[in-house]
C-alpha cells in the first residue's frame, strides 16, 4: 500500500488499483473550506495521473461524509473577487471528479449536505448508509445550489424533480434517497465499508477498461454542459449573496432559528 502524506485535510492511501481517498477535517464534519478544497484537488490530480488506478473510492473521517461548504469561512470572503476565486476552485474540483478517467465511488455515512452532496453527485456510484442524511439545502439560507448539481441533478432526477428538490432543501434519509434516484445503494448503518469492498470486487471483475470507454464517452457528451452549468452557478450565487434574503438566512443559522424570507 501506498501513502500520500503531503496533504493535511485528505488522505490518500493507493493499493493494486484502487485508490482511496478520504476527507479529514473530522472536527467540523469535514466542512469544506480553502485548505480542504486546495488538498482534494491536489489529491484527485495525483489519482488521475496515475495509470495504475482503475477505481477511486471517496469518504469522510470521523461523523458523516460532510457538511458541505464551511460557512464560517464563506463569511469571511470579502469581495467578488475572493468569492471568485473559492468558486474557480470549486468549478475545478467537480469537473475534476466528473472526468476522472477512473471508476469514483463515493460512500457516505453522516451528513452529506450541500457543495458535500453535490462531490458525491459528481462520481459514478453512490452508496449510503440508511441513516445517513443527504440534503440539498441551500435554498435554507437564500442561496442556489453550486458544484454543478444543477447539472448532475437533472442527470438523476430529469430537470422537473431536480427544481422540486432544489425548492425544498428537504433532508432525505438513506432508503428515501434511494427512491429518488439520489444513490445507488443503501445499506444498513455500520454496513458501508463492506458494502464499498462489495461493488470494489464487482469493478476489478469486469472488463473495466470498457467500463472507462463508456464513461469518456459519457464524460465527453457533457462535459461542455456541466462546465456551462459551473459558470452560470458562478455567477447566480454572486448575485443571491447580495440578497436581504440570504442576509437572513445567515443570521437565523446563527442564531439557530427559522429565517423569515421577504423575496428581496
Amino acid at each position: 500500500m501506498t501513502v500520500s502524506n503531503h496533504y493535511e485535510t485528505v488522505k490518500l492511501h493507493k493499493e493494486g488499483r484502487v485508490a482511496r481517498l478520504q476527507l479529514n477535517r473530522p472536527k467540523s464534519l469535514n466542512a469544506l473550506d480553502a485548505g480542504l478544497m486546495k488538498d482534494l484537488l491536489g489529491a484527485l490530480k495525483e489519482v488521475k495521473a496515475d495509470p495504475e488506478i482503475a477505481l477511486l473510492v471517496l469518504t469522510g473521517e470521523g461523523k458523516g461524509f460532510s457538511s458541505g461548504g464551511d460557512i464560517k469561512s464563506m463569511l469571511t470572503l470579502s469581495g467578488e473577487e475572493q468569492f471568485s476565486g473559492i468558486m474557480d476552485t470549486i468549478s475545478e474540483l467537480v469537473m475534476t471528479l466528473y472526468t476522472m478517467p477512473k471508476v469514483v465511488i463515493t460512500g457516505i455515512h453522516g451528513a452529506a449536505a450541500g457543495l458535500g452532496f453535490s462531490l458525491a453527485l459528481a462520481s459514478d456510484y453512490i452508496l449510503c448508509e440508511e441513516d445517513s442524511k443527504l440534503a440539498m439545502n441551500f435554498i435554507g439560507i437564500g442561496l442556489i445550489p453550486d458544484g454543478g448539481s444543477h447539472f448532475l441533478l437533472q442527470e438523476r432526477l430529469g430537470t422537473h424533480k431536480a427544481k422540486r428538490l432544489i425548492w425544498n432543501g428537504k433532508v432525505f434519509e438513506g432508503q428515501e434517497a434511494l427512491m429518488k434516484g439520489l444513490v445507488d445503494e443503501a445499506l444498513p448503518s455500520g454496513k458501508l465499508k463492506d458494502g464499498i469492498q462489495r461493488y470494489i470486487d464487482q469493478c476489478l471483475a469486469a472488463p473495466v477498461k470498457a467500463m472507462l470507454k463508456t464513461k469518456e464517452i459519457y464524460v465527453s457528451l457533457n462535459k461542455e454542459r456541466l462546465q456551462h452549468a459551473l459558470e452560470l452557478e458562478k455567477e447566480g450565487q454572486w448575485l443571491m449573496r447580495q440578497t436581504g434574503d440570504h442576509q437572513e438566512g445567515i443570521r437565523a443559522f446563527a442564531e439557530k432559528r427559522k429565517p423569515e424570507f421577504k423575496g428581496i
